[in-house]
């Protein structure tokens, strides 16, 4: 309770103070060490591993196993996601795990009786992967880990074992969670969210004691004791009521990939990345090499001239995804050195009409939808060393009855169909083909991890750090990660204005502008729409949380993004 104490404190402090932040766009500053997060208790629970001698990646995994118990419908150990690494001295190194289909899954996976299943592919048991969380939290613990594994997990049995305050927000997801539980009569998950079918209500204390019973299994015994023993054989007695595929075998071979990181520049900056099986880091500095021939602050933030070509630039790098991108352990052919290149930058930018948008030209093809309920945060310790995570359970299946977390929809951004659309492809030189772009790389198979837009990043500068960056909303995350950069280093934005700044999106298809209503001038719209662009306005587009690092200060600027509740900056 004394750790809960200290906790309540510190939240109740930045609760008051973030508000005021958001409004004059100052970022919170620090110098010891920062954790940007969605959770103020999630963000206090890694400081606190900070603060007890713990380094960036110790205190990565304490707050993203908080986030599981504060933010149960996006942060997560029923899902997966990537982890981007950086040391003081430069060196980098990336972690894998997204999940992966169980060794029964087949290409045919979504169909029934010959025919496509809309419900199978998006709201059955089938469609949740082998949780990988767990797997990759030990990897990265055991590769560059400094307090013992113990120490790391336990602010997050603290706080599923003896509770927490019930925000006003908390309140509305746990509302959501229970709904969807109703409709889908799974009592696990009514146990779980509600106090015996009432719904919790803001200024209620929520405990978790299923959900700290198994983090104190994954405490004493590491990622087997989450993928072996007592909540393996929970996972598996949950698919069986939910017609799922994961059996205690997968569970024991689930293992996530430690991999090299993808690493750009753009205007003299070092970008550090994650490599597929997201789809989002070479996509992102592809994007980046593209504006690094445009004078953007000459061109003037947010003014329609630079919306267009970093709209241009989007809609190019998201056709190379649909064309080449896909699980590397099933795609080895993946072009990664040609798209991340210079030169291929060069052709690409001689495409770009300055006063006219292209057309994202094809019949019938449609991506398959990612759910934006993902989270992201960034973390620095003392000696500088960072780490940005992104990771998700996409749209929540169910809670594992008896184990107190939510389990995946992953699997659902597979393509569903086999062959089932023909796409007529207009090409950059203006030739026509007639193929299939993205089908059989992205269909599933035993072990194959689906494609992902989660692009955790790591910005440094003359061999400093420079930025951690990362957020949600599906493929939004990439389009808003270049703009986080660029808005950093081409208009010097400090860390609460970058996450502040309005922000909009193209995908190449459907070829439609995104972009946050009311965030943008009246004249800039109407401009947009004179050069061809077709505009759609959104509430929000991601939710940033990023450290910016001052060298000539020798501070950390901390900007957490209020689109969706008020942030969590802890620092000291």
């Amino acid at each position: 309770m004394k750790y809960l104490k200290r906790l309540s404190a510190l939240a109740v402090i930045l609760s008051f103070a973030m508000p005021h932040l958001y409004a004059s766009s100052t970022p919170i500053r620090g110098r010891s060490g920062m954790v940007v997060s969605e959770k103020v208790l999630a963000s206090e629970a890694g400081l606190t591993v900070l603060r007890e001698g713990g380094n960036a990646v110790d205190a990565a995994v304490a707050t993203g196993l908080a986030l599981a118990v504060t933010r149960p419908g996006a942060g997560n150990i029923g899902g997966g996601g990537f982890m981007v690494y950086r040391a003081q001295n430069g060196e980098a190194s990336t972690f894998d795990f997204r999940e992966r289909t169980p060794a029964a899954a087949t290409a045919d996976l979504f169909m029934k009786d010959g025919r496509y299943s809309r419900d199978l592919h998006y709201r059955s048991g089938r469609t949740v992967g082998i949780p990988g969380t767990v797997s990759g939290f030990y990897l990265a613990w055991q590769e560059h880990g400094k307090l013992p594994w113990s120490q790391v997990v336990a602010p997050a049995i603290a706080l599923a074992r003896d509770g927490f305050v019930v925000t006003l927000n908390f309140e509305r997801k746990l509302g959501g969670i229970a709904s969807m539980a109703r409709r889908k009569r799974h009592p696990g998950t009514l146990a779980q969210f509600t106090k015996d079918g009432e719904p919790y209500r803001a200024g209620d204390i929520i405990k978790q004691p299923d959900l700290a019973d198994t983090l104190e299994r994954i405490a004493e015994n590491g990622a087997a004791g989450f993928y072996e023993g007592e909540t393996a054989r929970l996972i598996v007695e949950e698919m069986k009521r939910i017609d799922g595929l994961i059996t205690l075998d997968d569970l024991k071979a689930e293992q996530a990939v430690k991999r090299t990181a993808i690493r750009g520049t753009y205007r003299g900056y070092e970008i550090i990345t994650m490599p597929p099986a997201s789809t989002g880091g070479a996509v992102l500095v592809e994007m980046l090499n593209i504006l690094e021939g445009f004078d953007m602050n000459a061109m003037g933030m947010h003014s329609a001239k630079s919306i267009h070509v970093m709209v241009e630039s989007m809609r190019r790098g998201f056709a190379d995804r649909a064309r080449y991108m896909g699980d590397p352990e099933f795609n080895p052919g993946i072009p990664i050195k040609r798209l991340i290149s210079k030169e291929y930058a060069n052709q690409l930018r001689l495409t770009i009409d300055l006063d006219r948008a292209s057309t994202s030209s094809t019949t019938g093809f449609e991506f398959p939808t990612e759910s934006p309920e993902t989270t992201a945060y960034s973390v620095v310790d003392g000696e500088r060393n960072a780490v940005s995570v992104i990771y998700t359970i996409g749209r929540s299946m169910t809670a594992v009855t008896g184990a107190g977390f939510l389990l995946n929809t992953e699997l659902g951004d597979f393509h569903g169909v086999p062959n089932a659309y023909l796409v007529g492809e207009n090409g950059w030189e203006g030739t026509t083909q007639t193929n299939l772009i993205g089908i059989e790389r992205n269909l599933p198979a035993p072990g194959k991890r689906p494609m992902s837009s989660m692009t955790p990043a790591i910005v440094a500068k003359d061999g400093e750090l420079f930025m951690v960056t990362g957020s949600p909303g599906g493929r939004t995350i990439i389009s808003g990660q270049v703009q986080t950069i660029v808005h950093a280093i081409d208009f010097g934005l400090n860390a609460q204005e970058v996450v502040d700044a309005g922000r909009f999106h193209h995908q190449w298809l459907p070829d439609t502008l995104r972009i946050e209503d009311k965030a943008f001038s009246r004249d800039t719209l109407d401009l947009l729409r004179v050069k061809g662009h077709t505009l759609e306005f959104n509430d929000a587009i991601g939710c940033f949380q990023v450290i910016i690092y001052d060298a000539e200060e020798n501070v950390f600027e901390g900007g957490s993004d209020l689109r969706r509740e008020f942030g969590g900056i802890a620092t000291y």
